[in-house]
């Protein structure tokens, strides 16, 4: 858990304004089955996320072409209807290849205009 660096300042802000909204919230993370729960228990934030496809759980990582497949079949997603948030250029490309639409995050002032854009926040 120590080499876990804290949250990039201003994506909680987003996060609960998104939760807040009623935008419903998932993820997907590379975590270790091991340790997410410990994670999240850090981490109140995560209780805002409805579903989290973790890929220590699925045995299968991001950018593989499987984990999203995985995940908008949990999320009950079809293509088109999840937006997929990332700041790995690989992570962001499968996303899109597998029908997200991508973000690739570089900022939460970037990221808070496109929600914008998009009318969810």
């Amino acid at each position: 858990m120590e080499t876990i660096p804290s949250a990039i300042e201003g994506t909680c802000a987003l996060v609960e304004e998104l939760a807040a909204r009623g935008v419903p919230l998932f993820a997907i993370t590379n975590f270790s089955a091991e340790f997410f729960p410990r994670f999240c228990a850090d981490y109140p934030i995560m209780r805002h996320f409805r579903d989290i496809v973790v890929s220590g759980v699925e045995k299968v990582m991001k950018p593989n072409p499987r984990i999203y497949e995985i995940a908008l079949g949990r999320f009950g997603l079809k293509p088109g209807e999840g937006m997929f948030i990332d700041d790995r250029l690989d992570n962001v490309q499968a996303s899109a290849a597998a029908g997200f639409v991508p973000h690739h995050f570089r900022s939460p002032e970037l990221l808070r205009a496109e929600l914008e854009a998009a009318g969810l926040l």
